[in-house]
């Protein structure tokens, strides 16, 4: 077997790739040093990441995954694994870390550690390329030790963190205790700590006060990493869905359901840019864990499409944002700003993965938005009016938000404040994936297909899934 046939190899050296990044880094005290080394090792893991990527299509195209994705075994134990569902999504983790470092401008590269950075890099790679349950729910406590020290760093409160995040690893645990063993089982002991473990790692109403405290307190940059990848929904497919009840996920559905649409209105009011991020980043989650709760090969589809459509879209907005934060300061969206004349292409950029972000035809979300309708019209009309109604909600907000930030009055400044060619280059690479994927979407929609009747097999044994149409749902 060639070299670039064994995508665990290759997702190993990611994240040593991280994990030496993160190590050297910190030992370095001249920023611009700092950052130039934390952007080589972020380039090298994302390299890393997509080759682990393309060798799993490679090993699937030749006929290698009989067992069901390429692994990895210690003392006998499935460890790191690669299969439909977390093949696309390590790149795509890679490649967020990659742009933001890529990003960050000079006044903002001491804020920003890029060491603390690489570290979640390889925490985050571990734990979506796990395979064994007890391994993922460890990394995704370990996961939460950067933002402590994020918070402690810059001397900010750490109160509602420590809460949530505590309450967070407590369930998880509990979880773990009662985790079928062997064969998966469904069992409501597992079930009902793991799904409040992810309703509050996902920022579900009423524990979603963290999210809004985190975005207020914690630089922007390690901010978007935390949530954009959306670990926690991960953990709903890996942990949840195959143990899971049906009035568990359906719990689940109703609870992301109500998040999606709250968040949906209270993004709309608010006079603060990244609150108003916060809230829109809220609504999107919630509606991918509605369609996880529906349970079903279309809803499910959708839901994994979306996933990956607002990850990038909600990063690329946040990105924007961040970018308007180093030139202006904080957004107050209590006025009008006129930023437009100031810079043009941020405003471009803001308007297109804002749009992106809510299923704006052409775009990669659209299509995954269209598949969550579709599902969720299959359970019940009033879901599929819930979700729509979510939608659009999220774009009014984004629309109001523009309006505030770059028209209704002209801004003066002495001086040109333009975009910089790394942040033009960052926001644009996310701009291509999401036009690419939204002009071209059949293969991202089979693999996420495939994706989903994996997870409904694992979740069903060989029932009904397996018996399953295999070709994906129509993507007009």
């Amino acid at each position: 077997m060639s070299v670039l046939a064994q995508p665990v190899l290759w997702l190993e050296l990611a994240i040593l790739a991280a994990l030496l990044g993160a190590l050297c880094v910190g030992r370095l005290r001249d920023p611009l040093r700092a950052w130039l080394w934390g952007l080589a090792f972020t380039a090298a893991a994302l390299a890393c990441a997509m080759l682990a990527c393309l060798g799993y299509y490679l090993s699937r195209a030749n006929g290698l995954e009989a067992d069901g994705g390429a692994h990895t075994d210690l003392l006998g134990r499935q460890l790191l694994h690669i299969d439909e569902l977390n093949a696309p999504l390590l790149p795509m983790a890679a490649l967020l870390h990659f742009l933001t470092a890529l990003a960050t401008g000079r006044t903002k590269m001491r804020r920003y550690s890029l060491s603390w950075s690489l570290a979640s890099e390889a925490i985050r790679l571990t734990a979506f390329g796990c395979a064994e349950p007890g391994l993922l729910i460890g990394m995704l406590a370990l996961g939460t030790v950067p933002g402590y020290v994020e918070l402690l760093n810059r001397r900010k409160p750490t109160q509602v963190y420590l809460l949530h995040m505590a309450l967070f690893v407590g369930l998880l645990a509990l979880g773990w205790v009662f985790y079928p063993r062997g064969g998966l089982t469904r069992t409501a002991w597992a079930t009902v700590p793991l799904l409040a473990a992810v309703l509050i790692r996902c920022g579900g109403v009423p524990t979603h006060c963290w999210l809004t405290d985190w975005f207020e307190h914690a630089s922007f940059g390690n901010a978007l990493l935390f949530v954009t990848p959306l670990t926690g929904v991960y953990a709903a497919v890996r942990l949840v869905l195959p143990v899971a009840p049906d009035w568990a996920l359906q719990s689940l559905s109703l609870a992301s359901l109500l998040t999606a649409v709250y968040a949906a209105g209270m993004a709309t009011v608010q006079r603060e840019a990244r609150r108003f991020f916060a809230y829109l980043f809220l609504s999107h989650a919630s509606l991918v864990l509605v369609g996880l709760g529906l349970h079903t090969p279309v809803s499910l589809t959708g839901a994994l499409a979306l996933w990956v459509a607002v990850a990038l879209a909600l990063h690329g907005f946040g990105l924007t944002l961040r970018a308007l934060e180093a030139r202006f300061g904080r957004l107050s969206l209590a006025d009008f700003h006129g930023l437009y004349e100031q810079s043009p292409a941020l405003a471009m950029c803001f308007l297109l993965t804002g749009l992106a972000s809510v299923g704006f035809p052409g775009t990669l979300g659209f299509v995954a938005a269209e598949l969550l309708v579709d599902g969720a019209a299959e359970a019940s009309p009033y879901v599929a009016l819930a979700v729509a109604l979510a939608g659009a909600l999220n774009g009014i907000a984004v629309l109001r938000v523009y309006f505030l930030l770059f028209t209704g009055a002209r801004h003066a400044s002495s001086v040109r404040l333009l975009v910089g060619r790394r942040e033009r280059l960052a926001i644009l690479t996310l701009a291509a994936l999401i036009l690419g994927g939204g002009l071209v979407p059949q293969r991202g929609v089979l693999s996420r297909h495939r994706a989903a009747l994996d997870v409904l097999r694992t979740r069903d044994g060989s029932g009904a899934a397996a018996n399953q149409d295999p070709r994906p749902p129509a993507a007009e």
